[in-house]
């Protein structure tokens, strides 16, 4: 009996002080809060330059900082880059897009998927990096196949090309 009575007890301190907990809400000057966009910030892909609820004023800054892990423009162009390709994951505050596989038209042999990482938080040209896979058909397997550094380095100039665009339309309309 005595043992059932702790027992009771214990629980009902444990639910108290669990109940306590919920009604509490994280403060937004914390630097670790992560919360929801403030009013008039962007969606999850950008309106107008503005990506995740960062100002245009925030993203004039050389780094481009805001709600992201990494550089802003960056992040914007290399999803711009890769939009052709269907996306698999995609995260912000690590930096790294990953496409699916993407066959393209006419080429029923030959598949493409792309990583790009967006390494730090500046516009600089090595500032991205990406990583392009290639697969050809051979007796109804999907091999792998080389891949040109040529394309690689195409393609991570475009991505750039595409960040100091949005980078030139943010600082203009600003």
């Amino acid at each position: 009996m005595r043992t059932s009575l702790i027992f009771c007890g214990c629980l009902l301190a444990a639910t108290l002080v669990l109940s306590g907990c919920g009604g509490s809400t994280p403060s937004t000057v914390d630097p670790d809060y992560v919360g929801k966009p403030e009013p008039g910030g962007g969606s999850i892909m950008g309106d107008n330059g503005v990506v995740f609820g960062t100002s245009k004023t925030n993203q004039g800054a050389g780094d481009a900082s805001g709600a992201l892990g990494v550089n802003a423009y960056l992040w914007r162009g290399a999803l711009d880059t890769l939009s052709f390709m269907p996306l698999a994951s995609a995260d912000p505050f690590g930096g790294v897009i990953i496409t699916d596989w993407y066959q393209p038209p006419g080429s029923s042999d030959e598949r493409f998927k792309a990583t790009a990482y967006i390494l730090g938080r500046q516009l600089r040209s090595d500032g991205i990096r990406v990583t392009l896979f290639r697969q050809v058909l051979q007796n109804g397997q999907w091999v792998d196949a080389d891949v040109s550094k040529v394309t690689v380095g195409e393609l991570e100039g475009r991505v750039l090309a595409r960040a100091r665009e949005l980078r030139a339309q943010s600082l203009a309309a600003g």
